[in-house]
């Protein structure tokens, strides 16, 4: 008997001084308690809930926190595009104005039966750990697509496919997030305006007799594109063709006068 009364006395005293803890617990947090904006779960729910980090903050929650305080980050969010934009402006009772669409851009047209290769890599599928060995990865070009999809399995929203080892991203689908440029080691993929018809698919620096040996089709830096540019769009970075989407009007000539190709009309 003794026994089972000390088992009882210590169950109360555990019991009691849980409802006082309880009880305290309760009391700190209705004093230090933050009372939420009532406007934030709206302008939270206006959000695609993607939580990508494509607007710079760690997910949706903290964007909309942000964009209550300094309504000039209202379209700041890709994914949500000119929707969400609308949706939040009529929340804050701000102007919306509208957002330029962008998609991410393979720089790359390295296809494996153009492009050279050192090795034939038998490593895990991913282009980050093909990317720490000899030279770089496989692919002889230090510029090329490795080709082992790490861009598109971090797309949340299979936007990117695999062609004959080279990434592709399905313009449609893409919302420019930016994920699958973090995820690149080789720095390939770019966001450019959505309804740009003209496109560089190569960002070698390599010199012209370089980049023969490395790949069939990739930019020699020849300059003809510059130089047949009616509207003076397209200047060489670092022997590379670079074009200005704030000039260029997709006339499509320099596509046609690229001796390698690797400018592409979409």
């Amino acid at each position: 008997m003794p026994t089972i009364n000390i088992i009882i006395f210590s169950v109360l005293i555990i019991g009691g001084l849980g409802i006082v803890f309880g009880l305290i617990l309760g009391w700190v947090g209705k004093i230090f308690n933050v009372p939420e904006d009532p406007i934030f779960p709206a302008v939270r729910d206006a959000l695609p809930g993607a939580n990508c980090g494509g607007c710079g903050y760690a997910g949706c929650a903290e964007f909309a926190k942000n964009v209550i305080a300094d309504h000039s980050l209202i379209n700041t969010c890709p994914v949500g595009g000119n929707e969400s934009v609308s949706k939040m402006a009529e929340i804050l009772g701000v102007e919306a104005k509208p957002m330029t669409r962008f998609a991410a851009f393979v720089r790359c047209a390295g296809y494996n039966d153009v492009a050279d290769f050192r090795y034939d890599y038998q490593g895990l599928d991913d282009c980050n750990m093909a990317a720490t060995l000899a030279g770089g990865g496989s692919k002889s070009c230090k510029f090329g697509c490795l080709g082992n999809g790490s861009c598109a399995r971090i797309c949340q929203f299979g936007a990117i496919e695999m062609k004959d080892g080279i990434a592709h991203v399905d313009n449609e689908k893409c919302t420019a997030c930016g994920m699958c440029i973090a995820a690149c080691p080789r720095d390939i993929i770019r966001l450019v305006p959505y309804d740009s018809k003209i496109r560089v698919a190569c960002h070698s620096t390599d010199r012209g007799k370089e980049v023969r040996a490395h790949c069939e089709i990739g930019c020699i830096g020849c300059n003809i594109c510059q130089k047949s540019c009616p509207a003076h769009a397209i200047a060489l970075d670092n022997s590379t063709a670079s074009i200005d989407y704030g000039k260029c009007t997709n006339c499509g000539l320099c596509v046609k006068k690229c001796p390698s190709k690797i400018i592409l009309k979409f």
